[in-house]
């Protein structure tokens, strides 16, 4: 099978569920793939085992690779409140609550009060946040919580969204209480207004639920499966980051090098137009939640440019952190853009009217992502992204958000550093200021996210979630370290992390990673030098660091050995290196360090 193409946007679900067991053969088969493996426990209010296997393809489509636990069917209260030694020794990572209306056991009936509804939305609520807080305290892991879908039949009509006894009001009033709890380590899966996407009457199978007691039709259980992989697949830093956009009938309507600026079709005044203005307004929401964009279009460069000119066009030039326009195979162009933004190629998302261009880069470049679209219906490029779920994001830091800005003027500062008589002089005239301190809360998420995401500077790429660096945080045998980074062109955000693990008078690094776009500047000495005084500090003697190579890790194979460290031992998997601290010098040179302010 060509995994390939099955796993294109858009997916033809019956193929999934057909070849469900040979798919899975074939993705596991797979030579060269590095999976990242995560415990999932899924703790189901009905018959959940689809739902797991075509979960485990998404996954595993995407290079992770989870082992499962599942509930009886629907224990999920009993395997969440009451102690479970096969759970336990399974040791979830993550969560997913699988339930959906059918669980719901507070209802209301015709003619209840005001009074009364509440009392039972209350009750309702309260069971399961009994469930959650029990999970949280007994296994510390990230919990995936289905909202809760409309049923088949609302008997009341419109009335269901008026009077206070409506099963449609009070399904959506227990939804908003759900939206209210949730926080970071606490996820919603939107199955709401997944089923209203489907459409309820597909969406169902009343005589499926009462034979088999699946929780929803089976032939849309892809699209479910498939919506709870992109959270998790958010949680663990899988998401793409770049798109990458052709211009002419791609972001406006019509070819500039032939209609002029004046006759390309973007604005209000025809339906063509309108449908290019929403996709300009869907790429720059994009934009403003941090995903970074890109152009790539076979046009003469200045011509290109100037369709941003448009009276009428949403984007603007500095929305974009690079920009391509010339007459080279677009393959290279793609490769230029990552190399120039100092990501992987396989981070890259591209979408382009013409047919032959996406086939070029599926040949040629097989890990960039490229959906199929129709050019006669600009809202499948919405579609496409939005159901392939490529950036779909679990939580929207301020760092995501200046996302954009950090790259552009990351071009900014090697346009500088080519025009210096020296890389030093660079590095001086930059004006460095490092903020460097204790794991906070308000990172914790922005610190997941980097040990997730991060794969070349990453000398152990260990993976941890958002409740494992909450417990490390409050642990004293461990000694973490975050880092951000400010200079003259602005804030590059918190881009390195150390986690030591503190033995005796050692500190073992376990993780010590930094996002590439701040490399060779000197982060690296100064968070040496921040952990050599924290661990004195804590009465340690000695450094003990780890190199565990992967494919997209050689950068940093010699890291410790650059830094003095004496090697200890080296195997196959990997590398032990140790430094004494008794006299230990400062390696920063150009950062300005200081705590947290």
């Amino acid at each position: 099978m060509d995994l390939h193409k099955i796993f294109t946007y858009p997916y033809d679900n019956e193929l999934i569920l057909r070849k469900q067991k040979s798919l899975r053969r074939e993705l596991l088969a797979r030579e060269g793939v590095e999976y990242v493996e995560k415990r999932i426990a899924i703790l189901g209010g009905a018959t959940t085992d689809d739902i797991k296997n075509l979960l485990e393809i998404f996954l595993l489509a995407s290079g992770i690779k989870p082992s499962f636990y599942q509930s009886e069917y629907n224990k999920w209260y009993e395997d969440a409140v009451f102690e479970n030694p096969t759970l336990a020794e399974f040791r979830p990572e993550i969560i997913v609550i699988f339930t959906g209306h059918h669980n719901l056991s507070h209802l209301p009936e015709p003619g209840d009060s005001p009074e009364i509804v509440r009392g039972k939305l209350s009750a309702e609520f309260a069971r399961y946040q009994e469930a959650w807080e029990k999970l949280f305290a007994r296994y510390h892991a990230v919990i995936i919580q289905n909202n809760f879908d409309l049923p088949a039949a609302l008997p009341l009509g419109s009335l269901e969204a008026r009077e206070p006894y409506g099963l449609a009001r009070f399904i959506a009033g227990l939804n908003e209480k759900f939206a209210a709890y949730a926080a970071p380590g606490f996820y919603l899966h939107d199955l709401n207004s997944l089923a209203a996407k489907i459409g309820l009457d597909r969406y169902h199978n009343p005589f499926q639920y009462y034979a088999y007691k699946f929780p929803m039709n089976y032939d849309v259980m892809p699209e479910v499966a498939l919506s709870l992989a992109k959270i998790i697949r958010g949680i663990l830093g899988k998401n793409k980051k770049c798109l990458v956009l052709d211009l002419d009938n791609t972001l406006w309507g019509g070819v500039i090098g032939d209609d002029g600026m004046e006759g390309i079709k973007i604005g209000r005044e025809t339906p063509t137009a309108e449908a290019y203005t929403a996709f300009q307004e869907y790429v720059l929401a994009l934009k403003k939640r941090g995903v970074i964009l890109a152009v790539a279009s076979k046009n003469d460069e200045a011509v290109a440019r100037g369709g941003f000119s448009h009276p009428d066009s949403v984007l603007d030039l500095a929305d974009f952190a690079t920009f391509h326009a010339n007459w080279e195979p677009k393959n290279l162009s793609l490769a230029a853009i990552a190399a120039e933004l100092n990501i992987g190629t396989d981070s890259l998302v591209f979408i382009d009217d013409n047919p032959a261009e996406r086939q070029l880069i599926r040949d040629t470049m097989p890990e960039v992502a490229v959906p199929e679209v129709n050019p006669t219906d600009v809202f499948s490029y919405i579609r496409a992204i939005e159901g392939a779920g490529y950036f779909e994001p679990v939580s929207i830091s301020a760092d995501d958000q200046k996302r954009a800005d950090t790259y552009r003027a990351n071009a900014a500062r090697q346009k500088m550093a080519s025009a210096m008589g020296s890389y030093d002089d660079f590095l001086k005239s930059l004006a460095m200021q490092a903020e460097i301190d204790a794991f906070r809360p308000i990172y914790f998420d922005r610190i997941a996210q980097l040990t997730n995401k991060s794969n070349q500077f990453n000398l152990t790429t260990r993976r941890y979630t958002r409740a494992d660096i909450e417990n490390m945080a409050a642990d004293s045998r461990y000694l973490t370290l975050y880092g951000r980074l400010t200079d003259k062109f602005g804030d590059n955000g918190l881009v390195s992390v150390v986690i030591g693990e503190i033995k005796g008078d050692e500190v073992h690094i376990i993780l010590w990673l930094m996002s590439c776009r701040v490399l060779k500047r000197g982060m690296e000495q100064a968070m040496l030098d921040a952990l050599a005084a924290a661990a004195m500090e804590r009465g340690c003697h000695k450094l003990v660091g780890y190199y565990y190579p992967t494919k997209k890790n050689p950068m940093v194979a010699n890291l410790y050995g650059e830094f003095g460290f004496t090697k200890l031992s080296e195997a196959e998997g990997g590398a032990t290196w140790e430094l004494p601290l008794a006299d230990y010098e400062r390696r920063g040179r150009y950062i300005a360090v200081s705590g947290a302010k």
